[in-house]
């Protein structure tokens, strides 16, 4: 090959893959689709410049004291509450009013509490419930069932006496299918429920159509069923759901408890790997052994583009956070009014993880901290992480605590990996969510059922101490110590219209 000839082919690839690097410029409804799944073409997956340099620079020097890591980490003192579930005195009438389906979108959390009123409304109007059918969720494709999360004879067993529970409708209701109601205005279809309707409402507008059909199905259904003026055996029998007919099928419960014992024993060794032991052995456990805190990290693309913050990403992420609110809220999103400064200041503004992490490094747990992180997903992966991982260097999650073939079972499924996280954020010394969401109010309810130690952040004053570039290590530290004294676990009685499966007291609990 002559040397001209080279050169023109080098001129030729180098033109064309300028081509290419160009026309998501030139040709931007070209990339939409791919906007939804995949990384920006740009940087917006590249790791962000510290947003707090010299908080963290202090922060990854940070020594704490024994006493306040004793503090830290002494389970919740008794405050007078105890779990307080009476079983119905009423027996379960001989004849059915008839069946009640419901379907269910959302999150696996959003579903629990689905699942409660359903089985609540049940109830109300005399009826047999249809274990519910959960809708493929539209962000994360998942196609789960009940049955694949939950152990369906247990949550039958559990019922038995209150509510007449079965697998599915009997074949001469066959027809009554999803794809049934897809395809037109259906009789047995009642899709007008309120936003958290009452007990009234379901006996005034379901039962004449359960009576006439002898089966009703409801969708929507999430969150319609009120939370106040309901007989006192219905708000029992909603904490019987959560708290005790709701178990995971065995082998979330297995695969959660491989997790636990791991974390709990993080010096010893584990079949499949081989560097796990290496990777641990430069540290010692400083908060005692067996004790772990779990993290649940809500900083997906979704919350972050719906949030109208802005990240640290520079031009490139706010190019691409706009794109995802167009393409999924048309450009619709509430927040979008106000300044990335005046959603800080308000509180409104989901914490980074940097963020997160110099808010426990404040609160007192150090960098060997055994920390669970429990999410689906992070807006901009590892390099989005990676300061929160320099903070807590011992930090691990279900991929590098378990091999592959430990997670073959739940692996790409979102429902089952929330339920594992579910499961071993239950059993954690301490929860701890970023920001608000349903497994952040799910944690809040159960854990305050069991007395169990979990910390609210304070978003509106860390909003405003983050919004302070001036403010020293020591200062913020006071700061966020005083501002989290009582948000640790303290039972907080629920108030009305407030959720029951957030605020579990007085209507799951009572005082001893």
């Amino acid at each position: 090959m002559t040397p001209d000839n080279h050169i023109g082919q080098t001129q030729r690839a180098a033109f064309a893959g300028l081509l290419v690097l160009m026309l998501p410029i030139f040709c931007p409804n070209l990339f939409i689709p791919l906007g939804r799944a995949s990384p920006s073409l740009f940087s917006e997956w590249n790791a962000p410049k510290s947003q707090h340099p010299h908080l963290l620079l202090d922060a990854l020097q940070r020594q704490t004291a024994d006493r306040q890591q004793s503090n830290l980490w002494s389970p919740l003192a008794y405050q007078g509450w105890k779990p307080c579930i009476e079983t119905s005195n009423s027996l379960l009438p001989k004849k059915s009013q008839g069946y009640i389906q419901v379907f269910l979108d959302g999150g696996l959390n959003q579903q629990r509490m689905g699942i409660c009123d359903a089985v609540a409304v049940a109830k109300i109007l005399n009826a047999t419930l249809v274990i519910p059918h959960f809708e493929v969720n539209p962000v994360w494709q998942d196609s789960s069932t009940f049955e694949d999360i939950f152990d369906v004879d247990h949550f039958i067993n559990v019922l038995k006496d209150e509510v007449s529970i079965v697998k599915e409708a009997p074949r001469k209701y066959s027809w009554s299918t999803r794809e049934y109601y897809a395809t037109g205005i259906r009789a047995t279809r009642i899709k007008t429920a309120p936003l958290h309707a009452s007990a009234g409402w379901y006996l005034e507008n379901v039962l004449p159509v359960l009576q006439s059909f002898g089966i009703v199905a409801i969708a929507p259904f999430s969150h319609r069923l009120a939370f106040d003026n309901l007989p006192k055996e219905i708000q029992h029998l909603r904490c019987k759901v959560n708290f005790q007919a709701l178990v995971f099928v065995s082998h979330i419960r297995l695969l959660g408890d491989a997790l636990i014992n791991r974390l709990q024993n993080p010096n010893k060794s584990r079949v499949g790997s081989g560097n796990y032991l290496e990777k641990k052995s430069d540290f010692t456990n400083e908060q005692g052994s067996g004790k772990f805190v779990v993290l649940h990290l809500r900083f997906d693309k979704d919350m972050a583009a719906h949030s109208a913050c802005e990240f640290g990403g520079g031009k490139a992420e706010k190019l691409a956070l706009a794109k995802y609110r167009r393409v999924i809220w048309q450009g619709r999103v509430l927040n979008a009014q106000f300044t990335d400064e005046e959603l800080r200041y308000q509180g409104r503004c989901p914490l980074t993880p940097e963020e997160i992490g110099l808010l426990l490094a404040a609160l007192g747990f150090g960098n060997s901290t055994s920390l669970y992180l429990a999410s689906h997903k992070v807006y901009g992966g590892e390099a989005r992480i990676s300061t929160l991982r320099k903070l807590f260097p011992l930090m691990e999650d279900k991929k590098s605590l378990t091999t592959t073939e430990e997670r073959s079972k739940v692996e790409g499924r979102a429902s089952l990996l929330a339920a594992v996280d579910y499961y071993v954020s239950m059993q954690s010394d301490i929860f701890i969510s970023a920001s608000p969401g349903n497994m952040h109010n799910a944690m809040l309810g159960c854990r305050a059922y069991k007395n169990l130690k979990t910390i609210r952040p304070n978003m509106s004053l860390l909003g405003k101490l983050f919004l302070n570039k001036s403010l020293e290590w020591p200062d913020f530290q006071r700061l966020v110590q005083d501002g989290h004294k009582n948000r640790q676990g303290q039972i907080r009685l629920r108030k009305e219209k407030q959720s029951i499966y957030t605020y579990p007291a007085p209507d799951c609990m009572c005082q001893a």
